[in-house]
């Protein structure tokens, strides 16, 4: 079976029943959470997929990496799942399938905001406004970075979409302007 079905099929199959029970965005915190711990923790990734190292303690480290409290019977009885059908090594695929999902559902789009410094918090409230503008009163996730590289202006990457107002950018394109003639 390929390895982007398994997690999307799962991610569908928790989405479902989140809904269900009233949880799916607490679930979706608590993926947000994981996928987090992954990023940040090179190591978790081959944990899960260790067959030495038992289901219990892979499932309390998936616990302590999401966050999950008692009261998340939802994420625990997922994990169940997962151990049941040997499908714990995929459950960082899982996580961000679910993530795409919920986001997609709920009309929600990341926003990153790549700057050259930090912008005066009046300028980056305009900035905010107007990328809400452009989504047409979607939910959007805004997180924003400084790059000092890109010497003045900023990036703005909405989902698959790119703006680039960067002096950077400004002068690659001057140089490819100038080596063409």
């Amino acid at each position: 079976m390929n390895e982007g079905l398994i997690p999307s099929r799962y991610a569908k199959a928790l989405y479902k029943f989140a809904l269900e029970k009233g949880a799916a965005e607490r679930v979706y915190g608590l993926m947000k959470s994981l996928t987090a711990a992954f990023a940040s923790q090179e190591g978790l990734q081959p944990v899960m997929s260790n067959p030495f190292i038992s289901d219990a303690d892979k499932v309390a480290l998936l616990d302590t990496a999401a966050g999950a409290t008692a009261k998340d019977s939802c994420f625990h009885d997922f994990l169940k799942l997962l151990i049941e059908n040997k499908r714990i090594s995929s459950v960082r695929g899982i996580a961000l399938a679910y993530e795409n999902l919920y986001r997609h559902e709920n009309n929600i789009y990341r926003v990153n905001v790549v700057m050259a410094a930090q912008m005066a918090a009046d300028e980056e409230a305009r900035l905010k406004s107007l990328i809400e503008k452009h989504l047409g009163g979607a939910s959007m996730e805004y997180t924003h970075t400084i790059a000092p590289d890109l010497i003045g202006g900023f990036v703005v990457n909405i989902d698959s979409e790119r703006l680039d107002a960067s002096i950077k950018n400004e002068l690659k394109q001057l140089r490819l302007k100038l080596l063409s003639k």
